[in-house]
């Protein structure tokens, strides 16, 4: 045996999904049922496509209040009778929402499966948002929104997103303060009423389930009445072609630049997605990546560097991120260039190649070994309109891919040359410096 080399990691087989059981409901519920007896346990979703980008463009917020609503009160149950009941049923009940989504996530001991999901449709069909829980939620998410805007972090973000996506909702993903105002009982029952509903869900039910006729005849008695509507179309997906452009955003007194550097990119079903999410792991998915190793352990530009590719349902992007000392802020822009640019330029290494696809494999079937993991992916997946077999595929397609369609993938959404740059800091300080990489636009941090 050679103890001078590492051992060799053997490849992970081919992820296998456990049997999944999909049926529709007469009112259009898609239903999914998954048996893992491993543990007494039940894990439930319940999602919607009722996202952020289904906000009216005065009520930003509107799905993430809702699903923080959603477990505060309805018509047969007070806050508080909710959460005893949770809790007596050794589980959890909550709702959360995304840029596309809203979902209702639950869980609980096996054996009160019948009050969990009795539970779960209260919530989803006759949540009542009373007036004084709208009101304290107002109080909380305008003082969590002034803790928020004190980050460069979130503005950074905010104005990334909003260069990126104008005008489509998905530049506007959090409130302001004037939306939090506008927020009342009625806009809520009328997101609920309109958006909420069962030809526009996928219930996903996971673990020691009951047997099969018996879990449909209780889910039958519990969700067969909801009535199915006609559900309002979706935002069309229609986005602005990229460009180089600079905005700086003034944060007066910042002694560090907070930098995006992107461009709109692709999702999840575009055939040029697996190879972009491979490159960017090697780019900068981790402390091993070009980026971090270059920008923070090279240079000490930077404690964090590293670049993402986030796919949404209708669009994708990509981008560089770190923070930097303002007197760093040139060489450290053309750092990232650097390596935005050599990664598209050339061919990247064999052991680069099997490294990353190692580590999202791996991820990946980790993440599914939970309930809770493989839940949420069911549903997501459903949501997202992808095939339940992009699950088994994924590190197949992970595997497959190859040194030249990370080169052409690069070229496309990671080289630079269309990129869009963000930069948060005080304006006095390093405005002259990035006008060495083109016309800049000052903006007032709001």
């Amino acid at each position: 045996m050679d103890l001078t080399k590492p051992p060799k990691t053997p490849d992970l087989p081919v992820y296998k999904l456990p049997p999944v059981y999909e049926t529709t409901l007469p009112n259009g519920l898609t239903v999914l049922l998954v048996e893992d007896r491993r543990f007494p346990l039940v894990t439930a979703r319940l999602g919607f496509q009722a996202g952020s980008k289904y906000d009216p463009k005065e009520l930003a917020g509107l799905s993430e209040s809702t699903a923080a609503l959603l477990t505060e009160g309805t018509t047969n149950r007070t806050s508080r009778q909710i959460a005893e009941e949770v809790a007596s049923i050794g589980g959890a009940l909550r709702g959360d929402s995304s840029a596309d989504s809203l979902v209702v996530a639950g869980n609980a001991l096996a054996e009160n499966f019948a009050k969990l999901l009795n539970l779960l449709a209260d919530v989803a069909r006759n949540a009542n948002f009373p007036e004084e829980e709208v009101e304290l939620r107002k109080q909380n998410r305008k003082q969590e929104l002034l803790a928020q805007r004190s980050e460069a972090s979130f503005l950074a973000d905010e104005k990334f997103a909003e260069i990126l996506f104008s005008p489509h909702p998905y530049a506007r993903q959090d409130p302001t303060p004037e939306s939090i105002d506008r927020l009342n009982r009625e806009a809520l029952v009328s997101f609920r009423d309109r958006y909420l509903i069962p030809n526009n869900a996928v219930l996903v039910l996971l673990g020691a389930i009951p047997p099969r006729k018996q879990a449909l005849e209780m889910i039958q008695t519990e969700f067969g009445s909801w009535q199915r509507k006609e559900l309002p179309a979706a935002p069309p997906a229609s986005f602005p072609e990229p460009q180089r452009t600079i905005v700086l955003v003034d944060r007066p007194g910042s002694v560090q630049a907070d930098l995006r550097i992107g461009r709109l990119a692709v999702t999840r079903s575009h055939p040029d997605y697996f190879p972009l999410l491979v490159g960017n792991t090697i780019l900068g998915g981790g402390a091993s990546s070009r980026i971090f190793m270059n920008i923070r352990e090279k240079k000490g530009f930077a404690y964090d560097a590293r670049s993402t590719a986030l796919p949404l349902k209708d669009a994708g992007t990509f981008a560089a991120i770190t923070q930097v000392r303002n007197e760093v802020l040139t060489p450290a822009l053309e750092a990232i260039f650097d390596e935005l640019k050599q990664i598209a330029a050339a061919p990247v290494s064999a052991d680069e190649l099997t490294t990353a696809q190692n580590y999202l494999s791996g991820v990946f079937v980790i993440r599914l070994e939970t309930q809770d993991g493989l839940a949420g992916q069911l549903a997501g997946t459903k949501l997202m309109g992808l095939p339940l077999d992009y699950l088994e595929k994924y590190t197949a397609r992970v595997r497959a891919v190859t040194p030249a369609q990370i080169s052409a993938v690069a070229a496309k959404y990671i080289h630079p040359d269309k990129a869009s740059i963000v930069v948060v800091g005080d304006a006095s300080q390093i405005a002259k410096q990035l006008e060495r990489f083109g016309k800049v636009t000052i903006e007032q941090a709001k």
